[in-house]
């Protein structure tokens, strides 16, 4: 049994590493975008990039907790394992944000969005789509018996997976997600958002685990992409018909742009996720 001073000694080495992760993080940011976190932040006061980038350091936590998941090798095995995950997730968090401004929010420039225009909508989608992306790598790295290859493979399929999702869901409303987002939609950006951080919570669960094999894990990814692609649009339809009866829930965020209508949307979505996560486990 460890003693008390090697927990205290373990763990406190593990907060020090997120310190410097999280810093890392921030750093690779300002490196790969065009713009400064604390030059948007603090003088320009943005709220829409403030969003975003709160999405990626979250997403950035998960990546991290998802590579401390496991038995304990040593305090130095340890670091080395959950450093070079958290690097490894970090740059395909990068990675992401290019698929999300190329593939999922493809109808215009995201960086435009959120600098000139400060676009809230589009921050609430780009937080999800981060998160989204940190639950998929966090459930890549999770696990035994996988490694780097393994962890960018799941990335990539849950990259796909996500813009597959994007297609559904601009399918099952009848408007167009795009026009509603660059229109200063901030509710169909925070309905939207949820949808993808509720894709990402069963991405996860379809990535992680230990590695089998190629056909049981790509298998098990599959059929969980595949549930959750037949399920969120009868939630969505659920908590529309259901929960808000005496309202049309395609008005309250199209028409009267309803911010806590697409709140509650993006909520039920998530909690939905997250039940079928512990029931399919």
């Amino acid at each position: 049994m460890e003693s008390l001073g090697y927990q205290i000694l373990h763990g406190g080495s593990l907060i020090v590493l997120f310190m410097i992760i999280m810093l890392f993080s921030k750093i690779v940011n300002d490196w790969a975008t065009p713009f400064s976190v604390d030059e948007e932040l603090t003088m320009k006061d943005n709220v829409a990039f403030a969003i975003s980038i709160g999405g990626y350091l979250t997403a950035t936590t998960i990546i991290y907790v998802g590579a401390m998941i496991g038995p304990s090798q040593g305090i130095i095995q340890d670091l080395l394992i959950v450093g070079g995950y958290s690097i490894l997730g970090i740059g395909l968090l990068n990675i992401s944000r290019y698929i999300n401004d190329s593939f999922i929010l493809y109808k215009f420039s995201n960086v435009k969005e959120i600098i000139t225009d400060r676009n809230e909508g589009t921050g609430a989608v780009q937080f999800g789509s981060y998160v989204a992306s940190g639950l998929i790598v966090a459930g890549a790295i999770s696990g035994e018996g996988g490694g780097i290859f393994t962890a960018v493979v799941f990335f990539v399929l849950g990259q796909l997976a996500l813009i597959g999702f994007t297609r559904i869901y601009n399918v099952i409303t009848p408007f167009d997600v795009h026009d509603e987002i660059e229109k200063d939609n901030v509710a169909a950006g925070i309905a939207f958002g949820g949808a993808l951080v509720a894709l990402g919570f069963i991405l996860m669960k379809g990535a992680s685990g230990d590695f089998i094999s190629w056909s049981h894990n790509l298998k098990k990814f599959l059929l969980d992409a595949l549930l959750i692609f037949l399920l969120l649009p009868i939630v969505r339809i659920f908590f529309d018909k259901i929960v808000i009866p005496k309202s049309d829930l395609n008005h309250e965020i199209k028409n009267d742009k309803n911010i806590g209508a697409g709140f509650l949307e993006a909520t039920v979505m998530i909690g939905f996720s997250v039940v079928l996560y512990f029931a399919m486990s």
